[in-house]
């Protein structure tokens, strides 16, 4: 009996146990509603966004909104995911609401590229082409795209400045010529440039195409490389308006100069080591120069934009204001822009248009305030009623100087330059089948130019003559028109995927400009104002000019893919210019790519490397960088001739400049070998690229003798050959876990430019204190070298060349002794030799960023190794040979101070203020902390009741922590000049800037 209850209850214990089994079985797989929001990193929705259950084929799309509703297992996981964005996988865990967050994936294999007349997926580029994310240059407070691109891609150096307009100089893989490196712009299929009216709010995307290869379909004016910018496109969905004001204040780094007592000091001190009478300095006076000049500056930008779309149209409008109240008295710069995008289909037909209206006004710099500041000294006041227009500048026994007083320079010389732009295009496209599509592209882009120039009744340096008052005004008309027409094949036959461009394209420049001058002005006797038009005043001066361009065009590309492992890119391009003559007017441009994806390959079993590519290039770009006309002789109509009995006159003309019918497109032979590696998921990348560049037939206008009767200018010739050789490296990594995500990526180039040869016979050109010499870089340093100081008569005395003759017999103890390179027994101009280069070993980018939440970090450095510059400030404020304000806390050589560098300081003498001499050169290393930024995104909750979508708030700060021994304002200078590279003569310096924004949408 015992053992039959026994039995019962154990099965009675298995029948439970099987049943509750059951019930968490059920419990298990009991179905729930998951609803929520999928977002960017930034909080804006993302529609169309997948929601898909993991493991099951089970999924959902986000609405306009980005928000989803699924049914789902409460203990099952949920997979998000969306074009150009990073995977993420959610368990659900019984939660009924689950939000999204997707940080933005730079590192997209698939991500689309556009790559001039089309666009390739990422993972099929055979050529170096970078990407930039738009909002990395937006964050920052920049007046032009090149300002934002400094740091964020290998290859590419930028030198900016922070005077109002001021337009950075941009240089992508070295020198390639020895004129301008600026590279082409395309934006939205329209050739232009992305100056200072360019609103960079507006950009969507940026491709810049670094070798050949990549270029070559822009043929001939794709030698300095090319950045593509499309901008912002309406999106399918409601209507969506987006606002943005972003507040700067900037602040101008100083001199370390001295005051009135300690330059009292010294400068008597130079006078008496002269023999000269002192000035009758004015004690009274101790002007900071600085502190009148410089001031706060105040940058504003605000952004408003409207975008939104259906299935068959889209369009998107903004609107930007941007002002910039300069850190220097009498500066300023406004711009206004509107924008206007749109496109839509019917059945085979698309058609769109990029349409940008902006007018710039820019209140220029007079004269170079960052150099007078330290060229006038302390004892001279800011006003002086003595003098016409009653500013003070110096005068003589008191205060001798060259120096220019900004501040009535400010007011008596102004000058306004304002711009008004239209540009855009207008394209349609017909697709015949779903891999045969025509499109026509019209570009038109036009300018109307207003310079004004009014000089008043007034002097602002001593010794300056008077000079009657006038106004000088420039009206001038620029008008650009494109023809564009392609045709694209595209189509897949099983493993093997084809694409095909063939196209046409016309392009007519022309400029045409009148400009009048009126002296004399009239006077408004009630406000004490001048009038600024052309018609009050007296002595009348007219003229103007014309100029015209065309560039026909015939390009074709060839895109082959077999099997997602082998990849082939061929372009050709045919150009023809009116800028030379008819025997070389066309050149042909060629390239071709290859690439390898070895992870693609069945042999290739590797859980770690997720993409590995291989890539090789050759190419050849074109450039014909010269003016409109330079094949053609110049002629002077202005001439007169005294002719005949009655000795009367006659107008004449004269051939003023040489021509040269022979010249021909400068031509860059271009190779390049990369490698592309992702690995860990392709969360860590890593890109390589090596690069030898060739420019043959440069074209130069190198000096010639006014005897052989020319006088308008250097005629230009295809003379040099220039050289450069190049690495470039960047590894990245993004990675996120939870509601953390970071990123991080370091970038390094190295450039080397040499100048194979100069062509017509030359050897080398020299420029002030730089040599350009064949086997050399640009621009070498060829200076004399100094080698101590003289402490004593005896060290003078024994300073011999190998013949015993004493080398610098005049010197005094405490003067500069200089090296005696030839050994001929005296320091002349043959002692001068190279010592450096102007150009870095190297240069380094490293941006990092992170996300928490609503919270997000971001910072940028950049760094510079290797050059050698010249500080033009320190060869005017350590000379002491004129009157200028001097470094403060020298200690220069005395009886009673032998130790030290600094040489005894000499009124009116040369010897030792020369500025040929490496005294002034110094390291322009640097590492600079450009960018560091934090932004806070506001929960929807909060905003919900207000019914914004997003909000957004930031600050950040540039140019906040400098690196450098450089005594300079900046070591980050920029000098447009190629031969003068390395010169910081009074460059306008980057700024300190803390900057407030908010940005929000609904």
């Amino acid at each position: 009996m015992k053992t039959k209850l026994t039995q019962i209850l154990k099965q009675r214990y298995y029948l439970l146990f099987f049943f509750s089994l059951l019930v968490q079985q059920t419990y298990a797989q009991q179905q729930i509603t998951i609803t929520g929001k999928v977002a960017s990193s930034t909080g804006e929705p993302i529609p169309f966004a997948n929601v898909v259950i993991k493991n099951t084929k089970n999924g959902a799309v986000t609405d306009f909104d980005g928000r989803y509703k699924i049914t789902a297992a409460s203990n099952q996981t949920l997979i998000f995911s969306s074009q150009g964005f990073k995977t993420i996988e959610i368990a659900i865990n019984n939660a009924t609401t689950i939000d999204a967050s997707l940080p933005e994936d730079a590192m997209k294999l698939d991500e689309i590229v556009v790559v001039g007349y089309g666009s390739q997926q990422k993972k099929d580029l055979t050529g170096a082409v970078s990407l930039v994310k738009a909002d990395e240059i937006q964050k920052r407070q920049v007046t032009t795209v090149a300002d934002g691109l400094q740091g964020l891609v290998t290859g590419v150096k930028v030198r900016g400045g922070g005077r109002p307009g001021q337009e950075a100089n941009i240089e992508i893989r070295g020198l390639k010529n020895l004129q301008s490196t600026n590279p082409l712009y395309v934006i939205d299929g329209l050739v232009t440039s992305a100056n200072r009216d360019f609103n960079p709010n507006d950009i969507e995307t940026i491709q810049v195409l670094k070798d050949a290869s990549a270029a070559a379909i822009y043929g001939s004016r794709a030698a300095n490389g090319v950045i593509i910018i499309t901008t912002k496109k309406g999106k399918k969905g409601p209507l969506k308006v987006e606002a943005s004001a972003k507040t700067s204040f900037t602040s101008m780094p100083r001199y370390d100069l001295m005051g009135t007592e300690e330059f009292a000091k010294f400068n008597n001190q130079a006078y008496d080591n002269a023999g000269a009478p002192r000035q009758n300095l004015n004690m009274a006076v101790d002007t900071d120069w600085q502190d009148v000049v410089f001031q706060n500056g105040m940058i504003n930008d605000y952004n408003v934009s409207v975008s939104g779309g259906g299935d068959n149209s889209s369009f998107f409008m903004s609107g930007n204001y941007f002002g910039n109240k300069g850190t220097v008295v009498g500066t300023d710069f406004d711009r206004i822009s509107f924008r206007v995008n749109s496109s839509g289909s019917k059945g085979i037909f698309s058609i769109g248009e990029n349409i940008a209206i902006s007018n710039s006004k820019t209140d220029e710099m007079s004269g170079n305030p960052i150099i007078d500041v330290y060229r006038l000294t302390p004892t001279i006041p800011v006003y002086d009623a003595a003098n016409p227009g009653g500013y003070g500048y110096g005068k003589q026994g008191v205060a001798d100087t060259f120096g220019t007083n900004p501040l009535a320079l400010a007011d008596f010389a102004n000058t306004i330059n304002e711009n008004f732009r239209i540009r855009g295009n207008i394209w349609s496209e017909l697709k015949f089948t779903p891999w045969l599509k025509y499109r026509f592209n019209f570009g038109y882009e036009t300018s109307f130019d207003s310079y004004n120039f009014m000089r008043k009744l007034g002097n602002w340096t001593l010794n300056q003559p008077v000079e009657k008052s006038f106004i000088n005004q420039n009206k001038g008309r620029s008008e650009t028109l494109l023809y564009e027409n392609t045709l694209t094949f595209k189509k897949a036959f099983g493993k093997h995927d084809f694409t095909v461009l063939v196209g046409q394209t016309f392009q007519k420049d022309n400029y045409n400009q009148i400009y009048g001058t009126k002296r004399n002005l009239l006077i408004n006797s009630g406000t004490g104002s001048y009038y600024d038009v052309l018609d009050l005043g007296d002595s009348p001066e007219v003229g103007g000019f014309r100029n015209e361009a065309a560039l026909t065009s015939y390009l074709g590309r060839l895109e082959y893919n077999y099997d997602n492992r082998y990849l082939i890119n061929a372009v050709i391009r045919r150009d023809g210019s009116s800028r030379f003559s008819d025997d070389n007017k066309w050149g042909n441009f060629p390239s071709v790519s290859a690439g390898w994806r070895i992870n693609n390959e069945s042999f290739f079993k590797s859980e770690f490397i997720k993409d590995l590519k291989l890539r090789a290039s050759y190419g050849e770009l074109g450039s014909g960088n010269i003016g409109n006309y330079e094949y053609k002789s110049f002629i002077n109509t202005f001439g007169t001739v005294v002719l005949g009995n009655g000795q009367g006159l006659y107008p004449a003309a004269t051939q003023v400049r040489l021509s040269n019918a022979q010249l021909r497109w400068e031509k860059l032979k271009q190779t390049n070998f990369g490698l592309d590696l992702g690995v860990l998921n392709n969360d860590l990348r890593f890109t390589a690229d090596y690069f030898v560049a060739r420019t043959e037939d440069v074209l130069f206008g190198f000096p010639i003798l006014l005897t052989t009767g020319n006088d308008g200018g250097n005629p230009i010739s295809n003379a040099a050959t220039v050289e450069n050789k190049g690495l470039e490296l960047e590894l990245a990594y993004s990675k996120k876990i939870n509601d953390f995500s970071f990123n991080a990526s370091i970038n390094f180039t190295k450039v080397n430019n040499k100048l194979v040869s100069l062509g017509n016979g030359q050897n080398q050109n020299i420029q002030d204190n730089t040599i350009t010499r064949a086997g050399n870089a640009v621009g070498m340093w060829y200076v004399l070298q100094t080698d101590g100081l003289f402490q004593n008569q005896a060290e003078i005395n024994n300073y011999k060349n190998a013949d015993g003759k004493v080398i610098m017999p005049n010197a005094k103890p405490g003067d500069i002794r200089f090296k005696d390179i030839n050994g001929d027994g005296e320091i002349t101009n043959e002692d001068k030799d190279i010592v450096g280069s102007p150009w870095p070993e190297f240069e380094m980018g490293l941006n990092a960023g992170a996300e928490y939440k609503g919270f997000d970090f971001s910072m940028n450095w950049i760094a510079s190794h290797g050059a050698t510059v010249y500080d033009g400030f320190r060869s005017v404020v350590d000379r002491f040979d004129d009157n200028s304000n001097y470094r403060r806390g020298i200690q220069p050589w005395t009886p009673e101070n032998p130790n030290t560098d600094f040489p005894r300081i000499v009124k009116g003498t040369t010897l030792n203020s020369r500025g040929d001499t490496d005294r002034f050169l110094e390291s322009g290393d640097f590492i600079r902390l450009k960018y560091i930024g934090f932004g806070y995104n506001i929960p929807d909750s909060v905003l919900k009741t207000a019914g914004i979508t997003r909000a957004r708030l930031t600050i950040s700060a540039q140019n906040v922590i400098t690196i450098s021994k450089y005594k300079g304002l900046d070591p980050e200078f920029s000098n447009s000049n190629i031969f003068q590279r390395g010169v910081d003569n009074g460059a306008f310096p980057n700024l300190q800037t803390y900057s407030f924004g908010v940005e929000f949408s609904f």
